[in-house]
């Protein structure tokens, strides 16, 4: 059944949105077990309604998609069957999201699904994209606690009229009292050329570094990062080498022999890893407490996520459209994950 306007709005409000309450968790018992950080830019997941704030409304009934009610019930049913294939059906500790609408959509998948079992919440804020597209973390409640949050936008001094996705931080702690640092990113894409655009994902990283060098300035040791997101670019390209030459940042994807598939996207012939997952030093190094569980950063790539490329050969990934043109699918990228273990 179609939603109403009164019950999309009520589903909203499920969730906070940026919350910076801190609720202490019931007992800070000794913590044990791993914990799966995984990030998935689950390609424009719209809702099916007009917003009327926005000139870009192509994902609705009357726009060029054609997006309607059961298309989206469809997308919302293979993202929450995906989501349960790659955490083999256990809760997420974090899980970095790119390219959702809004609030509505996130409710809808975490609380109208099976993964309303998992006990998840949302950190969401509006950004600015002219499409409407933002970032998401969710977090599960069992394992980890809200300390703060925000959205961090990019502003280029010599273009004011930009725009793109926030960066959004997210400050957890679990029951040891161990704190997690979290950004979700989706930076600006090659649209216009790689050359082109190479400047913008350069403000992104900047933009970026500046935090993590303001958080690492702050604390007596350096703190435990995350850094997840649809970067755009490659782990060799010059955005993500200006964020992780400084020694303190690792690319856990930049090693892309041993991440279980050749990339999380597709462009004619080649992959390409534009979906990665960053750490400090601190979850590598640290003795005590949670750390990086050596040799867990993977691309997931079930099955079902794939379509025979008649194209160019092999498999290609089974989108919900190619171009105009309904196909029904996931995604036009894979998902990414680490796992974190206690010591």
């Amino acid at each position: 059944m179609k939603p109403t306007t009164t019950s999309k709005i009520l589903a909203a409000l499920l969730f906070v949105t940026g919350t910076q309450t801190v609720i202490p968790f019931a007992a800070m018992a000794q913590q044990t077990g791993e914990m799966r950080v995984a990030f998935w830019n689950m390609e424009n997941f719209f809702d099916p309604f007009v917003d009327s704030t926005r000139v870009y409304n192509e994902f609705t009934e009357e726009g060029g998609q054609h997006w309607n009610y059961r298309r989206f019930h469809t997308k919302r049913n293979n993202m929450y069957k995906a989501i349960l294939a790659f955490s083999e059906n256990k809760p997420l500790a974090v899980f970095g999201i790119a390219e959702v609408e809004n609030l509505f959509v996130l409710n809808m998948l975490f609380t109208q699904t099976p993964l309303k079992n998992h006990n998840y919440r949302i950190v969401h804020y509006e950004g600015d994209d002219r499409r409407g597209i933002d970032v998401a973390l969710v977090y599960c409640i069992d394992k980890l606690q809200l300390i703060y949050s925000e959205g961090i936008k990019l502003r280029n001094p010599h273009n004011r009229k930009f725009r793109s996705r926030d960066i959004l931080y997210v400050k957890l702690a679990d029951r040891q009292g161990d704190t997690l640092h979290c950004f979700v990113n989706h930076w600006p894409s090659r649209y216009g050329g790689e050359r082109e655009t190479v400047n913008l994902r350069l403000l992104a990283a900047n933009t970026l570094k500046h935090k993590v060098d303001s958080l690492v300035s702050a604390s007596s040791a350096v703190p435990k990062i995350i850094i997840m997101g649809d970067f755009n670019d490659s782990p060799a390209d010059p955005s993500l080498q200006a964020l992780t030459n400084d020694g303190i940042l690792v690319n856990l994807f930049a090693d892309t022999g041993k991440l279980g598939f050749e990339g999380t996207l597709k462009h004619q012939y080649n992959w390409q890893i534009f979906d990665q997952i960053i750490v400090s030093k601190a979850l590598i190094n640290r003795r005590k407490g949670l750390v990086y569980k050596t040799k867990s950063a993977t691309i997931y790539h079930g099955d079902f996520l794939f379509v025979k490329d008649e194209t160019y050969g092999g498999l290609k990934l089974f989108r919900t459209y190619i171009g105009p043109k309904y196909q029904g699918g996931y995604s036009d990228h894979l998902p990414v994950f680490i796992d974190l273990i206690y010591k």
